[in-house]
């Protein structure tokens, strides 16, 4: 039986092909039918450009039909397949240029004049640019292609995707995807979530990524459901759009900013079945504001680049503020009892990360299990809760501290909207704790003592802030994941020890 991921999504394409596949905020609709003959085009320009099974794409494009169906194109000719973020500089692509070694490049109009020197230096390889609607001299002379019917044989092994990690520890690494684990995640995903060809998704996620591309976009093509396609999220179009919409997959960002929207509330999300989180913590605040606000309460689900998702927050069945979960079917959870990092086993699991053999021995254990890098706890039931990542996890005065455990606590306070907790270099206790607070009014509204105050009833002293920073906005990333590594490096001196 041919093992590429496309056979599968194939066969629905078919079941469903008059239905609305996609809807873009243009009204444009795409059937399924459509976007299958489009993925058949784009294969027929891949092979004609010598782009064939093994061949490495990399893409750096603006979210629209034609970069799904690009991606769709790659699955159906065995090609891997590699996103880039649109916001990577000229210096960033070239690393993964030469960690990756593509043999075709294609970029956004406006990518391809800002990487025009880098590209002017690297001649050999061969690179296009591509926009984003169907007036652009490239995308005519695909949809000009003959329809490639045929679907590639392929092994469950062979390689899907290559998919950077967003590298808040270090530099990106490039994690190897296979079709077994993207139809491992798919098909387990669609089924735990409930998804029919009755639902309608809203999908307002960037695509190069697992959230975006593979979560968000497999469900629906699983199901044969309509998606509502944002090029980006705003929220009073969100709104508008919730109205005929039955799921909506975001990071906590997008739920705290439908929060702060007027327009929003209870009756907006009546057809609602679900909204579903992930890609950066969600906060007990939203959580429960949000439920206050709509009576939905948030699906909570974890995953990573390597692995797609691990656990999820129960469909039926009670969904607890600050949890992830269960394991996914076929998918082993464990805690390592000394370093409490999770530590995860199942089809869903990478095949390690581009061109690192070494790196990739050290994040396996010796049977096996993918060693996560996130602290967390597994109850007597099997459900987690994380704590962070254990590079973010404070060492002061011979005490492990959780900054998770901290911020919780601080983001109860009232006037402060959001925290971050990191540590400091400090010359007697080795790292001192130091929060960096959000004011909900845009000013400081707290003096320090009393925050300390506040938190000294519920944490022991050693845990409390030995200086707290007011800042305007935490740095994000585009997944919303807050950038601790560069909180650590703006503050490494605040307590005047210089460890250059």
């Amino acid at each position: 039986v041919n093992k590429n991921f496309y056979h599968t999504l194939n066969k629905n394409f078919l079941i469903h092909k008059n239905q609305i596949c996609i809807e873009e905020i243009s009204g444009r609709q795409w059937s399924y039918q459509k976007i299958n003959d489009l993925a058949g085009r784009f294969s027929s320009f891949l092979n004609s450009l010598g782009i064939l099974k093994g061949s490495k794409v990399m893409v750096q494009l603006e979210k629209s039909v034609f970069s799904i169906a690009l991606y769709l194109g790659c699955l159906k000719s065995g090609i891997i397949y590699i996103p880039l973020n649109t916001a990577y500089t000229s210096n960033e692509i070239s690393y993964f240029i030469n960690n990756t070694k593509p043999d075709l490049l294609v970029l956004s109009p406006d990518k391809y004049t800002e990487h025009d020197i880098l590209l002017s230096n690297l001649k050999e390889l061969k690179s296009i640019s591509m926009g984003n609607s169907s007036e652009d001299n490239l995308i005519k002379q695909i949809i000009d292609q003959d329809n490639n019917l045929d679907i590639v044989d392929l092994e469950e092994d062979d390689i899907a995707s290559i998919i950077f990690t967003s590298g808040t520890t270090g530099r990106s690494k490039g994690a190897i995807i296979s079709h077994k684990n993207l139809s491992s995640n798919a098909i387990s995903l669609n089924k735990i979530w409930g998804f029919t060809y009755k639902d309608v998704l809203l999908h307002a996620l960037p695509v190069y990524h697992v959230h975006g591309l593979f979560v968000a976009m497999h469900c629906a093509f699983l199901s044969g459901c309509k998606i509502f396609f944002f090029e980006k999220f705003s929220p009073s179009k969100i709104v508008d759009y919730l109205k005929f919409s039955t799921v909506m997959m975001g990071v906590p960002t997008f739920y705290s900013r439908l929060l702060s929207s007027d327009q929003f509330d209870k009756e907006v999300c009546k057809n609602m079945r679900v909204f579903i989180s992930g890609s950066a913590p969600l906060s007990d605040k939203v959580f429960l504001e949000f439920y206050e606000r709509t009576k939905h309460r948030i699906l909570e689900r974890y995953g990573m680049s390597e692995t797609g998702m691990i656990t999820s927050n129960p469909l039926k069945g009670e969904r607890i503020e600050g949890t992830v979960g269960y394991s996914l079917p076929d998918v082993k959870i464990r805690e390592n009892r000394e370093s409490g990092i999770i530590e995860v086993k199942g089809p869903n699991v990478f095949k390690g990360y581009w061109g690192m053999e070494e790196k990739t021995k050290d994040e396996f254990t010796e049977d096996g299990f993918f060693i996560t890098g996130d602290i967390g706890k597994i109850d007597d039931d099997g459900r987690l809760t994380l704590f962070g990542r254990s590079s973010d996890m404070i060492i002061s005065g011979g005490y492990n501290i959780y900054p998770k455990e901290i911020e919780l606590v601080i983001d109860e306070i009232e006037g402060i909207k959001e925290s971050a907790v990191i540590g400091c270099p400090q010359s007697d206790l080795g790292e001192a704790v130091v929060a960096i607070l959000v004011s909900d009014k845009g000013i400081k509204t707290i003096p320090d003592d009393r925050i300390s105050e506040m938190l000294l009833k519920f944490l022991a002293n050693y845990k409390c802030p030995r200086k707290y920073i007011w800042i305007e906005d935490l740095p994000r990333n585009a997944m919303g994941k807050v950038q601790k590594k560069s909180l650590r490096n703006e503050y490494k001196n605040i307590f005047g020890v210089n460890n250059e």
